[in-house]
């Protein structure tokens, strides 16, 4: 055994026996249903059976997960890596607050709100804080909070209070809120959703999926890749309270950077995960799982195969892609092309030497006026011979018209 997976082994259980005991009084853990939705036990979950399993490539099952659901991907391709039952619908918990916190970086982006923006605390946010049986920031009624606590209130403390009050400054009202989670859950494409408040609550209509949940993750992450930065975060300090991050991999393995837990009795206890190494981006989601350590373990189990089995490969295409195409009839001979992004390729370990890249290139030459964007041709992403995925290359400037002698020559060269 290696001294790091030694040390790990050493410390990961007693890491999480002592936050088991912190969560046992926490919030997170008692959150059930603190809004009249009935306490209801979740089944205990049993290892799903490997025809249920689905793996990249049709490998092996690696495993079993004792865990309702759960969703591995390759972040930046979305290649499902692992998964079972990820599309069951389940109550989601504090995974809603994943798309509260979407929507308030969606607000920050468009300059609608800023960091240092003052949110003013109402009772409704505050009574929150009051009620022992929900995860908390401990606001109080009449502060005047800026949106970055309120965000790290919410991502790092997991506080219901924080949610209801970004919910309000933004929306009016939560209900008016979870009308634009359901917009932004349907702009996003997670059909397998639906959302009733900011927080996560127990709410009649409310649920979602591993495989929706890892799909958000993935598109957080990829418009607001600055969330990582809070998500990451282990623990928080607001009102001369500190409190740590619920998702104890933070702790546990540097290569986790986020993003999300919740539990509730009915539902169990999940978590998504975001982590990376040596180039390598995974997105897990584990739900249902029947404990905080179950839900911590598995998630890890899954990230540790995936970086074990999985890498990461970004070739070389600067040979085999031309740096501009000829233009007829221009104000200059050539226009630069650019791809639309950087070669990647996810293969199995060993696999690396396969990877090799394809150019097809039907549109030569152009003829003036060109614009920008205009498809030249596209480059593939080949492996084992079979192509993985498909880049466009594109014009990246513009070409005026040439003079009339210009235009006249070229015309010339191209009947001959």
């Amino acid at each position: 055994m290696k001294r790091r997976d030694y040390i790990r082994a050493l410390i990961f259980p007693l890491a999480v026996f002592l936050a088991g005991i912190w969560l046992a009084g926490s919030g997170e853990a008692r959150a059930s249903a603190s809004r009249g939705a009935k306490h209801r036990a979740p089944a205990e979950p049993v290892a799903a059976p490997p025809a249920q399993v689905t793996v990249f490539d049709g490998l092996a099952v690696p495993f079993l997960l004792q865990a309702r659901a759960a969703e591995m991907i390759d972040q930046r391709t979305g290649t499902v890596l692992y998964a079972f039952d990820e599309h069951q619908r389940m109550q989601p918990a504090s995974l809603a607050k994943i798309v509260t916190f979407f929507l308030a970086l969606d607000a920050i982006s468009g300059h609608s709100i800023g960091l240092d923006t003052r949110v003013t605390i109402s009772e409704a946010a505050w009574r929150l804080s009051l009620d022992r049986s929900v995860s908390r920031m401990f606001l109080r009624v009449g502060d005047r909070v800026a949106v970055r606590d309120l965000l790290y209130g919410l991502m790092v403390s997991s506080g219901n209070d924080a949610a209801v009050s970004l919910a309000e400054y933004l929306a009016g009202s939560s209900a008016a809120f979870a009308e634009r989670m359901n917009l932004k859950a349907r702009q996003l494409g997670l059909g397998e959703s639906h959302f009733v408040n900011p927080d996560g609550l127990p709410a009649p209509g409310e649920y979602t999926t591993a495989a929706d949940m890892v799909r958000l993750a993935r598109l957080l992450i990829e418009a607001h890749p600055e969330a990582l930065a809070i998500t990451a975060t282990r623990e928080f300090r607001f009102g001369n309270i500190t409190q740590p991050n619920f998702n104890a991999l933070l702790f546990h393995d540097s290569r986790v950077n986020g993003v999300k837990t919740g539990h509730v009795q009915e539902a169990g206890y999940h978590l998504v995960a975001s982590a990376n190494a040596d180039g390598l981006m995974l997105i897990a989601a584990v739900l249902g799982a029947p404990s905080p350590f179950k839900r911590w373990s598995e998630t890890d189990k899954l990230l540790d195969w995936g970086f074990r089995s999985f890498s990461a490969v970004r070739p070389d295409w600067h040979k085999a892609v031309p740096a501009a195409v000829r233009v007829y009839g221009g104000a200059q001979a050539e226009v630069a092309v650019a791809l639309e992004r950087e070669p990647y390729a996810l293969v199995l370990k060993g696999q690396e030497n396969k990877v090799a890249l394809a150019l097809a290139l039907p549109r030569r030459y152009l003829v003036a006026p060109v614009s920008p964007g205009v498809p030249v041709g596209e480059l593939s992403v080949m492996v084992g011979g079979k192509p993985q995925s498909t880049i466009a290359l594109r014009t990246a400037g513009a070409v005026q018209p040439g003079n009339f002698f210009k235009r006249v020559f070229d015309r010339l060269l191209l009947m001959f």
